[in-house]
């Protein structure tokens, strides 16, 4: 089957819906739709250092998405790559869709001169975990977080 990834454009946004919903149910939030719009506003801003991705299969139907966000670090002289979220819908779990995506990427942090790409999950995400752990190494850091 072949898959094909590309940043996703303003006219994706209803594909792309489902796939952001699902992404929440999954971590069991629920993002406020004025968020949403303007978190999407940010992906398609080239003043934001935000930039989503698609997996489109072979009939052009989306089926996994991907956010990433670029910043600086105080421990790395190029930038940062921070992959926030990456969702593939159920038919296309175990066929290398998330894989792909997690690649793109990276190609997409080469290409910003980017020296770092991490992520987080759940630590009870344990499907994507065998993933994540074959093809990158876990930090050992634990995330703190409190609501301002």
């Amino acid at each position: 089957m072949t898959t094909t990834i590309r940043p996703l454009k303003p006219s994706d946004r209803k594909a792309w819906e489902p796939l952001w919903a699902g992404y929440q149910r999954f971590y069991e939030v629920a993002i406020p739709e004025e968020t949403t719009d303007l978190t999407w506003g940010r992906f398609h801003d080239p003043a934001e250092p935000m930039h989503a991705l698609g997996a489109f299969d072979g009939d052009d139907r989306l089926v996994g998405i991907v956010h990433a966000i670029f910043h600086r670090s105080t421990w790395l002289p190029k930038w940062t790559c921070y992959l926030q979220d990456l969702y593939v819908d159920d038919s296309q779990r175990g066929l290398g869709t998330g894989a792909a995506l997690i690649e793109a990427v990276a190609d997409l942090a080469r290409e910003h001169g980017a020296g770092r790409l991490y992520w987080m999950t759940h630590e009870t995400n344990t499907t994507a975990r065998k993933l994540y752990d074959r093809i990158a190494e876990r930090s050992g850091f634990i995330q703190y977080r409190t609501a301002l």
